[in-house]
């Protein structure tokens, strides 16, 4: 279901507005370093946001009070959006009230204390250990014929499941990200922050197979230092990746309907299901919160429920 507030493009605003939102796009890429479908989802919400204000008779920023953000969002309940959604949203609007009072384009931080609904965590679709070797037991016969496609398909399921890393950070990585001495990947993650992830033997052996006999069969001038390519030999985008992975797991019988981020899911919860300590997982996965990490011992504690209902004679 959409709603009005979807529909006002920025542009409709009037100049000042126009303006400011302009400044914060800047402000969320160069000094916040979060990426384009991030940048995009807030300057949408706060587009909304501000032709709500508008319709509320504000032209300018100054002008944004509580009972405007808490009206905006109230809009969005009775159109029917779903509390993940408008918390995400409120979120937004206290983060971009925070940044108007700092700079200084609003004397307070007028959503200090805006409040929204909890969203409710959703447990992620994950393989099991099977699953996952079935998925990347039959890339490797498939690759038996040293297609360089086929060699690269290898590589980049095994480094997903291997290291829970994301898709955009897989296709950010370069050639010299890799470290095949202490087996370790460096990433360039959310924010801009670097970590080092390790892999295991069989990824190593999945990248050592893809740059010796993969990549320079698809290299092509302008790829630069790109670790992973695509078929026309540039840095392969997000959207190759996303299609290979449904494609995969969808000739797996049985598994569910995942992605890149469903792997990174299964891969978080295969380490702590195989006695991983949650600080450690959380380092790995990059998450600045150890409350996101926490998600997955739910979703170990749910599969260890249904075999528990499964298999004892009085559960």
């Amino acid at each position: 279901m959409t709603d009005e507030t979807d529909e006002a493009p920025a542009e409709s605003l009037p100049e000042p507005m126009v303006r400011v939102l302009g400044d914060y796009e800047r402000h969320l890429r160069s000094e916040r370093g979060l990426t384009e479908h991030t940048v995009r989802a807030y300057v949408g919400d706060l587009a909304s946001l501000l032709a709500h204000a508008v319709r509320m008779g504000q032209t300018a920023v100054a002008e944004l009070d509580l009972r405007t953000l808490r009206s905006w969002l109230a809009l969005q309940q009775t159109s029917g959006r779903s509390r993940t959604t408008i918390a995400r949203r409120a979120t937004a609007a206290r983060v971009f009230t925070a940044w108007l009072a700092r700079t200084g384009r609003t004397p307070t931080n007028v959503g200090s204390s805006l409040r929204s609904p909890k969203a409710h965590r959703t447990l992620p679709d994950v393989l099991r250990p099977d699953e996952a070797e079935a998925l990347i037991r039959a890339a490797i016969e498939q690759a038996a014929d040293g297609s360089p496609v086929g060699l690269r398909d290898v590589a980049m399921l095994e480094l997903l499941y291997a290291t829970g890393i994301r898709v955009g950070e897989l296709c950010g990585l370069d050639v010299d990200d890799v470290d095949r001495g202490r087996n370790v990947v460096r990433v360039l993650g959310k924010g801009r922050k670097e970590r080092t992830v390790p892999f295991g033997t069989p990824a190593a052996a999945g990248l050592d197979a893809w740059l010796v006999r993969g990549r320079p069969g698809l290299l092509a001038p302008g790829a630069g230092p790109a670790l992973f390519l695509g078929v026309k030999g540039g840095r392969i985008d997000q959207r190759a990746v996303r299609a290979l992975v449904h494609r995969r797991i969808a000739a797996v019988p049985g598994a569910p309907d995942i992605g890149p981020h469903g792997l990174r899911h299964t891969a978080a919860t295969h380490l702590l299901e195989g006695g991983a300590d949650l600080r450690s997982v959380q380092e790995l996965l990059g998450h600045a919160s150890l409350a996101t990490t926490q998600l997955y011992t739910h979703v170990s504690t749910d599969r260890l429920r249904r075999a528990y209902q499964q298999a004892h004679p009085r559960a």
